[in-house]
């Protein structure tokens, strides 16, 4: 099972057994790890936020420099080490604005801001249930889940988008939107939210959200909403503005999928029948992979492949060309590295070790792999 499945607390019973079965657990130590050094073109590296065991308090931050060809594991809590609980429960997302480094820590409430060069600690945002985050003007824009982390067909708390100011790090504003809101976009002045419902749907799929929120960026304000599928999760627009939104599906009969919105009628006009957990937009290429679980057969199906956002075709069914696919147990994380092509791919493994990098070329064949910590996510990558 993917951790966001039933949004954390059913994998957190399954991570408590899986634990209690081993007889030691990893201790993540800072450590410097030599690899190839690589053409910066413009970035100086990247950040790596590793989610960690949901409750172990195990959020953990790598980085690895271009220029030195080295790849650092566990840098915040060496960086910060005053830092009570150090980075957090459950880093879901990481972003650069300006010359600060936001990591969105779900179950610790909170987004980590840092200096984005150093690493070093500046304050925190404190949001219940926080989800991702996005930029515009000065402002952050943080998906929040509003209650607390619980599986309900009756959760009344309906979830927000906070607006904060990035000078002073104080929330200014909410808007609230559907149940359990995850990714957003920002885009033609707008703000679309793609709605989950997650904790109400895990037992009546009829629970899930199968909406995107529409947000007036000057009024802060929800307009309307635009039906699209059940259990939505990831929102990313094209070059043209259209919008790319991914579905969960509901884990039994209905299947993740790809949905197409379109700017100008502001509905969905497309489907894609692609099973979507995460993707990576590079030009007019989605990168595209899935750990599609079903409660029907208790499996993964893994797939990979590229569309088109251009054509709205699958291209490719895989982008790794070499068979080394197979040495990747559950595809967590995706980026791909604008000038160079470089496919970077995480693998969260069994959820309660640590996961592995994999650097593919543009090609799709491999080229390196390194130790991360607990269930590597996601990236930032860091301008020169």
């Amino acid at each position: 099972m993917r951790k966001h499945s039933l949004h954390y607390i059913v994998l957190l019973s399954l991570t408590i057994a899986a634990t209690a079965c081993r007889k030691d657990v990893a201790i993540f130590e800072n450590e410097d790890i030599p690899l190839d050094t690589a053409a910066q073109n413009g970035f100086a590296g990247f950040y790596l936020l590793n989610e960690g065991n949901m409750g172990s308090n195990k959020s953990t931050l790598d980085y690895y420099d271009y220029a030195a060809g080295k790849f650092q594991r566990n840098i915040y809590a060496a960086i910060n080490p005053t830092v009570p609980k150090e980075l957090g429960d459950v880093g879901n997302d990481i972003a650069i604005y300006g010359n600060k480094l936001y990591a969105v820590i779900n179950a610790s409430n909170k987004v980590e801001v840092m200096d984005a060069r150093t690493a070093k600690r500046i304050g925190q945002i404190n949001i219940p249930n926080c989800r991702y985050i996005k930029f515009n003007k000065g402002f952050a824009y943080i998906t929040s889940y509003a209650g607390p982390i619980e599986i309900n067909p009756n959760y009344s708390q309906k979830g927000y988008v906070a607006k904060v100011d990035t000078a002073t790090l104080t929330v200014v504003d909410k808007c609230i939107v559907g149940f359990q809101p995850d990714n957003l976009e920002i885009i033609n002045g707008k703000i679309y939210v793609a709605n989950s419902g997650g904790y109400m749907g895990a037992g009546n799929t009829d629970k899930y959200e199968r909406t995107v929120s529409v947000i007036d960026l000057v009024t802060f304000k929800e307009e309307k909403r635009i039906d699209v599928a059940y259990n939505l999760h990831h929102i990313k627009a094209d070059k043209r503005g259209d919008l790319w939104v991914t579905s969960r599906g509901d884990y039994k009969q209905l299947p993740s999928r790809l949905y197409f919105i379109d700017k100008d009628q502001q509905k969905v006009t497309d489907t894609l029948p692609i099973a979507v957990s995460n993707y990576y937009l590079d030009g007019d290429s989605l990168y595209v992979y899935s750990t599609e679980w079903s409660y029907v057969t208790y499996s993964n199906v893994i797939s990979y492949g590229i569309v088109n956002t251009r054509t709205r075709e699958i291209v490719s069914r895989s982008f790794i060309t070499d068979g080394t696919d197979k040495e990747i147990e559950i595809p967590y994380g995706i980026m791909v590295h604008p000038a160079t092509k470089d496919i970077y791919v995480t693998d969260a493994g069994n959820y309660v070790s640590p996961g592995i990098l994999y650097c593919f070329s543009k090609e799709g064949k491999k080229k390196w792999s390194v130790r991360t910590g607990d269930i590597p996510a996601h990236f930032a990558l860091l301008p020169k």
